[in-house]
């Protein structure tokens, strides 16, 4: 099989849609009893009537997670290098057709800003920007992983579709993950959130996972955008995905990311409206699908939320996020992507995850071993 088009072919929208509306309560309790689940489980998992098993779920996912990630939560924080951007995106802050000031980090700024998250005891960066391929293309994301390399325990990336090639380039200047988000699997009106440029071209996107496993990079991270159409679906679709992939590139670790839509310049209201609760259930369906899976909540989160999510699912959380290019000190002023929620420091999210009696963790044990020498006694 040669990508995962080849399996999104034999499913529709509709048909998945139906489908979960039918499943009953003894379908889901079926599904949790297995000891080996599959995408049809994880459909019984997210279906409305899985709903009123929430209470088990997330006992089930506190024990799931505990057993295989431990008391123990990954801290990163966003670097955004560019709001410039050929897309129009009819959800996003950076789309083409806002006209605001954009900017576009120079080698100094971005040393700047990593000085200040270092000062934050940041270790695991994420590096994003828009798609613009002129100014931000593989050569700055080359030159800016250079950069910041040795500075950094754990750099990801999550920015335009790239080759197979730039990311075996990638991954050979040490970049750790990448992050590529399809928005959403319904290709019927994937065009009419995406009238314009790159971005428009759906089986593009729906193929960069695929180009991502090939270059061998450490880690893929999926996702939709919760808004857009009806979450239940779009995600039965991205775990879809994430099957394939585990199969095909077994070698790679993944990670899901759970983003909201949230208020930014210029967007559209959301289509769908994603209560908490049915994030908690999709948290949790997850879980139980796939112990495995590293599960990442963003600041687009509200802090009440993501101190109750940290014991029900959560490996990984950004914290004292800026979705803004320069947004830490050069340039707090610029367009930022989208509005966070959560905008508590750094420290104060530590000390949300210490009370809850687990550990926040700030750096990789790469970093830790790196100058290891086995010869040693």
């Amino acid at each position: 099989m040669n990508s995962f088009k080849e399996v999104f072919e034999h499913y529709q929208w509709d048909e998945i849609k139906a489908r979960i509306g039918t499943v009953t309560r003894s379908d889901v309790l079926n599904s949790l009893q297995k000891k080996q689940k599959n995408i049809n489980d994880f459909l019984n998992l997210l279906s409305p009537a899985a709903a009123q098993e929430l209470e088990l779920m997330a006992k089930m996912t506190r024990q799931l997670t505990q057993k295989r990630f431990g008391k123990t939560i990954q801290l990163y924080a966003p670097m955004y290098l560019s709001n410039e951007c050929q897309n129009i995106c009819t959800y996003c802050g950076f789309s083409l057709d806002n006209e605001v000031r954009r900017k576009t980090l120079s080698d100094t700024e971005v040393m700047i800003e990593a000085s200040v998250l270092k000062s934050m005891g940041v270790n695991h960066i994420l590096l994003v920007s828009g798609e613009a391929n002129k100014t931000v293309g593989i050569s700055y994301f080359l030159n800016a992983v250079r950069m910041l390399r040795p500075h950094f325990a754990n750099i990801s990336i999550e920015v335009q579709p790239l080759s197979e090639e730039e990311y075996v380039q990638l991954h050979q200047e040490g970049v750790y993950s990448v992050l590529v988000y399809q928005e959403t699997y319904h290709q019927e009106v994937y065009k009419e959130y995406h009238p314009k440029g790159k971005k428009s071209n759906f089986h593009f996107r729906l193929d960069t996972p695929d180009r991502v496993g090939r270059a061998g990079i450490h880690k893929i991270g999926l996702g939709v955008l919760l808004g857009l159409e009806d979450w239940r679906v779009d995600s039965f679709f991205n775990a879809l995905h994430i099957d394939y992939l585990q199969k095909q590139y077994w070698k790679s670790r993944f990670s899901v990311s759970f983003p909201r839509l949230r208020p930014a310049e210029g967007i559209i209201e959301p289509n769908f409206i994603m209560e908490d609760k049915d994030l908690l259930q999709l948290i949790c369906a997850y879980r139980i699908w796939n112990e495995d899976l590293e599960i990442s909540i963003s600041t687009r989160e509200n802090e009440k939320f993501r101190d109750n999510i940290i014991s029900l699912g959560a490996t990984s959380m950004s914290a004292a996020s800026k979705t803004n290019p320069g947004g830490y000190a050069v340039d707090v002023e610029s367009l930022e992507q989208f509005e966070t929620s959560d905008e508590r420091s750094m420290e104060e999210v530590k000390r949300s995850i210490r009370k809850a009696g687990y550990d926040p963790v700030m750096k990789d044990w790469d970093s830790a071993y790196s100058g290891f020498n086995y010869s040693d006694k």
